[in-house]
């Protein structure tokens, strides 16, 4: 297992409740084992006390990167969210800390 910050990094924006989240690749090799661990479903599940709504993933192959869009993400959105962070600029830092698989012909 691995930090998936180990091999990508991520940039973070926000339209109302809508939080959308880059993933992209630091190199060319690593896209493959990023589009394998970086499903909806696994996003889902990792937000799941955050994100109430539908998680969509586009992928990216010529910027070795994911786009997620994450619906209902926060808390209602800017001018009504509770939250210390309303922009949900720390959800792409917090998605940099899950672990996901490491392939096993990749020579990290």
């Amino acid at each position: 297992m691995m930090k998936l910050r180990e091999i990508a990094h991520s940039r973070t924006g926000d339209k109302g409740n809508i939080s959308n989240i880059s993933v992209i690749a630091y190199k060319q090799e690593d896209y493959e084992t990023i589009k394998k661990s970086v499903t909806p479903e696994k996003v889902k599940a990792y937000f799941s006390g955050i994100v109430k709504g539908r998680i969509i993933v586009y992928q990216l192959p010529n910027l070795w990167a994911l786009n997620i869009v994450m619906y209902e993400a926060l808390g209602g959105g800017v001018t009504r969210s509770l939250s210390l962070d309303t922009h949900g600029k720390s959800l792409s830092s917090l998605l940099m800390d899950m672990e996901i698989e490491e392939e096993e012909n990749e020579a990290n």
